[in-house]
């Protein structure tokens, strides 16, 4: 997410799709791998409610940038990160559940968690697929003003650093803002400004999450690096729909290999108040005195596969 400003032009397009309400299941167990797949890594979520995310795999990320990092993550987003299992916690239930905060003297809180593996890569030859099962926060209109609930992958080089974004990749496999009923897939890479990722905005697309709203229910994310076509190719699904793709030819040699010849990448699941994004498409600062606290995302799974 850093130094995000939105895709404009795909919130009026994301507007047109219509849909049907359709329910959502609350949890399930991460899916067995499809034929020629193979599961890499997982974590369902399961444990105790109000306990925390296994720190076998996920490190929780604290305040308002890494250490030596870009202020308020290199956003403008105005929240506080925190482990307090008020804003981070599992529900019981087989979901994880992050959940903005704001207290009496309107402060805001929230939660960002990433994988400690940041190896996460496409073999030679094969395709890398990172899905999660997600409700967005449930709210709407006014009252979700600033909410932005994202699921990501950044590319390793990062840690440590924090000053080498874009080049170094970022794959959004879901974004959303303000409670609008859309999911953004967006790859961020090159230099900034411009380059071949037209930064800060990046390469995106939108659509309505299919049958119920993505606030109403749960639906499947994906992202998959595509290495056995040519070119290559990188595409973002929601409930196996396939809405963006980009191919490794509209890139430069450079751009292409400073984001994809290094180990690889970590995942992270966050929602962020307010920023660049969630400003951008409303027009105006967010949060606002109308924005609702305390809608939480929820995460029943997230998994990495390979092929072959």
């Amino acid at each position: 997410m850093p130094h995000r400003t939105p895709v404009l032009a795909a919130l009026a397009a994301a507007g047109l799709l219509g849909t049907l309400l359709l329910p959502g299941t609350a949890s399930g167990d991460v899916p067995p791998p499809r034929p020629g797949w193979s599961l890499k890594w997982s974590d369902d979520f399961n444990g105790a409610a109000g306990s925390g995310p296994s720190a076998k795999n996920w490190q929780v990320d604290l305040g308002h940038n890494y250490p030596g990092g870009p202020a308020d993550w290199g956003t403008g987003e105005i929240q506080e990160y925190t482990n307090s299992r008020d804003n981070l916690s599992l529900d019981g239930s087989g979901n994880l559940r992050i959940t903005p905060r704001k207290n009496a003297a309107g402060k805001w809180t929230s939660a960002r968690i990433e994988t400690r593996r940041s190896n996460f890569k496409a073999p030679a030859g094969g395709t890398l697929a990172i899905e999660g099962r997600i409700r967005m926060p449930d709210v709407t209109g006014d009252a979700a003003l600033g909410y932005w609930p994202a699921f990501w992958a950044l590319g390793s080089p990062y840690r440590g650093n924090y000053q080498n974004w874009p080049s170094i990749g970022e794959f959004d496999v879901m974004e959303n803002v303000n409670g609008i009923n859309a999911v953004w897939g967006v790859l961020h890479c090159g230099v900034n400004p411009g380059g071949d990722c037209n930064e800060t905005q990046g390469l995106g697309a939108s659509r309505a999450c299919p049958g119920a709203a993505c606030q109403a229910a749960f639906h499947t994310y994906r992202f998959e690096w595509d290495r056995s076509v040519t070119p290559n190719q990188l595409r973002w699904y929601v409930d196996g729909q396939r809405f963006h793709t980009l191919s490794q030819d509209r890139f430069s040699t450079k751009t292409w290999n400073d984001m994809t010849s290094h180990q690889g990448y970590f995942i992270l699941l966050n929602v962020a108040m307010g920023g660049g994004f969630p400003d951008g498409v409303a027009g105006r600062a967010t949060p606002t005195a109308a924005t609702r606290p305390g809608h939480s995302m929820l995460v029943d799974y997230v998994g990495v596969w390979t092929r072959p």
